[in-house]
This record gives C-alpha cells, sequence and structure tokens, in this order.
C-alpha cells in the first residue's frame, strides 16, 4: 500500500505523455486527488510497506508527504487556467511531466534506503528538467542545462558520501541494511571519521539540490524560466525533498555522538545562504527570481535552525511546512502577475492593489507571510530558532542571522511595494477567474490555521521528527 502512492501518479503521468491537446488537464487533478486521498490514509493507518528494506512511513516523510499532496492537489487546480491562458507547446509533455515528478517526490519521502533515497532524488531532477525548457527559449534551454549539470554534478557527490558511510560501516565492523533506521539504530559502531567525511560529500550534494549558498546557482534560474505552476513545485516541495536526504543523515551523526559536528556545517551553510540572499534580493529586478532568492533565504533558514538542535529543530519543521505552503502560493501569484501585466521584470508591473484586487490579496498576503510577519508560521519558527540559538549559545550566529533577515525583509518590502501600489506603466484587462486565486487563498489559509491550531496528530509527528536529533521542548 505504502508503495501505491507513488506508483499512482507514475502510471498517471506515462499515460499523460500520449494524451492529447487538453485531454491531459483533468487527468492532473483526478491524479491529485487520488495522491491526497492515499496520503492521508497512510497519515492514518501508518502500513508497512511491502518492500521495507527500501521504503517505509517515517515522520519526517510523513510530515513531506502530505505538503507535497496537498499543494500538488491545489497546484493542479490552478494550471487547468493557467494553461488555458498561456502559450504552452506540447501540453502532454508538461503535464506528463508534472506527474512523474509528483511520483518521484513522493519515493522520496517514503525512502528508507540509502541507496534508494539517491535514485529518487536524482530522478526528481530527470523528471523536473522538461518542466524548466516547457518555454523552448535560449533562457529557458541554458536554466534547464545548468540545473541538470549542476544538480548531477551534486548528486554525484551525495553518491560518494552514501558510499563512504558504507565504508564506515566495514571499519567499524557494523552489519547492517543501508537503511536510515538501520543505520541510526547502529550508529555507534559506525568508524567516527568515514561517517564525518561522509556527511560532508552528503550535505554539499544534497546541499546543492536543497539551494544551499554557494551551490545555489541554479535555482534562481530554474524558477525564473519554469512555468509558474512549476515553479511553485520545485520551490514548495523539490527543496524539501533534498532536504530530507540531509536530515536523515543528520539523525545518523546525532545517533553516533556526531551531532556537534554535523549541526556547526549545517549552521555555517544556513547562515552563507540567508547572507547570499540578502545580497541579491536588495538589486532584484524579476519578482519569479525575487520569490527564488527568497526561497534560497528560507533553506538556509531551515539548515540554519536544524544544527541549532533543540528549539530550533523544532522551528525549523515549522519553516519547512510554512515555506511550502506560502512559497507555492506566492508563485502562483507570479503566474497572475505574468498573465496580466505581460512580462517578468518589476518595472512592468504596478497598482496591483486596483488592476488586480483578488491577486493582490494572495500576493501581499503572501509577503507578510514569507516575511516572517505574524501571526504567519514562518515568524512562530524563526522565533524557536532564534531562541534555540541563544539557548545552545550561537551568539555570534545568531546576531548574524537576525542581521540579514532585517535586510531581506527591507528589500523585499521594497520591491512589494513596488508591486502593490506605485503606478502601473499598463493597465491589465485580465479577468481574474477563481481557479487563479482561491488555490492562492486555500494555501495561505492552511498556514494561517496552523498559526492558531495544530493538530494533536500533527503536532506528535513534528516531535517525533525532530526528538531524535535533540529537538523539541
Amino acid at each position: 500500500m505504502v508503495e501505491l502512492v507513488f506508483i499512482v501518479p507514475l502510471v498517471a503521468g506515462a499515460l499523460a505523455f500520449f494524451m492529447l491537446g487538453r485531454s491531459g488537464r483533468p487527468l492532473l487533478v483526478l491524479t491529485g486527488a487520488v495522491h491526497l486521498a492515499l496520503s492521508v490514509y497512510l497519515w492514518v493507518k501508518r502500513p508497512e510497506a511491502l518492500f521495507p528494506d527500501y521504503f517505509g512511513v517515517t515522520p519526517e516523510g510523513l510530515l513531506s508527504l502530505i505538503v507535497i499532496s496537498l499543494l500538488f492537489f491545489l497546484i493542479s487546480i490552478y494550471t487547468q487556467t493557467y494553461l488555458a491562458r498561456s502559450a504552452i507547446q506540447s501540453e502532454n509533455i508538461f503535464t506528463g511531466s508534472m506527474l512523474l515528478f509528483l511520483s518521484t517526490m513522493t519515493m522520496v519521502t517514503l525512502s528508507d534506503h540509502i541507496m534508494v533515497m539517491w535514485i529518487a532524488i536524482e530522478a526528481t531532477t530527470l523528471a523536473s528538467a522538461p518542466l524548466i525548457y516547457t518555454h523552448r527559449s535560449a533562457a529557458s534551454l541554458e536554466a534547464t542545462w545548468k540545473y541538470v549539470l549542476i544538480c548531477s554534478v551534486g548528486i554525484a557527490l551525495a553518491l560518494l558520501g552514501s558510499v563512504l558511510i558504507t565504508v564506515a560501516m566495514d571499519v567499524g565492523g557494523v552489519e547492517s541494511a543501508l537503511s536510515f533506521s538501520s543505520l541510526t539504530e547502529k550508529a555507534r559502531g559506525l568508524d567516527p571519521t568515514w561517517l564525518k567525511v561522509g556527511f560532508v560529500f552528503i550535505l554539499v550534494g544534497y546541499g546543492t539540490k536543497m539551494g544551499l549558498a554557494p551551490m545555489h546557482t541554479w535555482l534562481p534560474d530554474a524558477h525564473s524560466e519554469a512555468p509558474s505552476p512549476a515553479s511553485a513545485l520545485l520551490s514548495g516541495v523539490l527543496l524539501n525533498c533534498a532536504y530530507l536526504g540531509i536530515f536523515k543523515t543528520h539523525k545518523i551523526m546525532v545517533a553516533a555522538g556526531l551531532g556537534g559536528f554535523s549541526g556547526m556545517i549545517l549552521i555555517v551553510f544556513g547562515l552563507l545562504s540567508i547572507l547570499a540572499a540578502a545580497t541579491f534580493i536588495l538589486r532584484q529586478t524579476e519578482y519569479k527570481r525575487l520569490l527564488a532568492y527568497s526561497s534560497i533565504e528560507n533553506m538556509g533558514i531551515i539548515a540554519f535552525g536544524t544544527g541549532v538542535g533543540g528549539l530550533g529543530a523544532y522551528g525549523a519543521i515549522l519553516c519547512l511546512i510554512h515555506h511550502s505552503l506560502i512559497k507555492s502560493s506566492l508563485f502562483l501569484t507570479s503566474g497572475n502577475l505574468l498573465l496580466g501585466f505581460g512580462g517578468r521584470l518589476i518595472s512592468d508591473t504596478g497598482n496591483l492593489i486596483k488592476e488586480m484586487p483578488r491577486t493582490f490579496v494572495a500576493f501581499f498576503a503572501g509577503f507578510a507571510g514569507i516575511s516572517g510577519i505574524p501571526p504567519f508560521g514562518i515568524f512562530i519558527g524563526e522565533l524557536f530558532i532564534i531562541l534555540g540559538a541563544f539557548r545552545a549559545g550561537h551568539y555570534v550566529a545568531v546576531g548574524l542571522f537576525l542581521l540579514s533577515l532585517c535586510v531581506i525583509f527591507g528589500g523585499f518590502a521594497h520591491h512589494a511595494m513596488r508591486i502593490s501600489f506605485e503606478e502601473s506603466p499598463k493597465t491589465v484587462e485580465m479577468k481574474e477567474s477563481i481557479t487563479l486565486v482561491w488555490p492562492q487563498y486555500g494555501l495561505l489559509l492552511t498556514s494561517l490555521i496552523l498559526c492558531f491550531w495544530i493538530p494533536d496528530t500533527l503536532y506528535q509527528t513534528i516531535i517525533q521528527a525532530v526528538t531524535i536529533i535533540g529537538g523539541g521542548f
């Protein structure tokens, strides 16, 4: 039953490549609905996998899976109208790639074997590359090749890191299956030197896919060239999948008594990512690239919180969930801006509050949420991370963290005010249909509700995920 969750979109994606014209659009929504139902079943029943050596239901995997499923379902509804209003060649390739992308991301969340995880993350690259090249321009071709090449180099380093962990097993004389759960149980017997080296390679490798600086260079180009529904998945979901590979390896490090080593490296890469985002956001000229650098910032925040541990690890998971919801909403909203204003430059937009009032509500609420303004969940997550960093004595690191967040907020706010309230160079005549705005409202409302009320089952799952790395209250 566990494997069925990624087999369904895999089969649907294969079928979509042979469907002509617009016939693949309903398949997106239908598959999204079935996938969401199956994900909820997994959440409630927690069944055993048919191949337990390779797949399994883990707390961190379940959190990512339910977010993926909800996002894809709402994005698929938005995509129906978006495809009808935009010139996209070969819709069957687009819809087929979207469904295969869903299948591979789902496989990542359910992978327990260290090599199956690697295969699944590599498969997400292959499935999503055609989405970036959808518009078939010179810029999209360049962005696609950059994405494939940089991420392939990164994934090769992650493969080397995975092999080095097996070396740590051999040197330590440990007999264990190559599953994350088994390696975590027997981590104390692994050779610490080889384990440290393996973690560094895995962090750099999967960190490339996650968008951590300085390996982030593919991300702004890919996000800006991909159609908005694909950008929403790339930012809201794909980055989380890469983080899962790092998180599961960090669990092994903590269980081996090397959490201080891996935690400090995560803190350094997290700060580098936040500082890089702060540098580029200030002078951004395109709104989709602006959102892409915001994703780099948030991945840095999540890495930083995970490295801090304690309250910080709990805050990192909150940021992971809320970033997915809010950033996906913002990328869908960027699709409305592109349809309405006809360009990706911030200077091509303006007076959104009057030109596209429904889109303005989604955009401005998304800006408030992603900037960490209360009561949205990213504010709560960042607060826990800051408190956790102070508790752990990382005073210099948390000072840089706070300074960078202030700079990023100032830069993002400047661009958001320009888009929302300054004079528009053109009059928008696009009709804001319900399906172009209510998916964003649904994502933002979900984020807002989770700020005031977290279901006990969700809270317990988060606690189970972070307890093993020393997280929680």
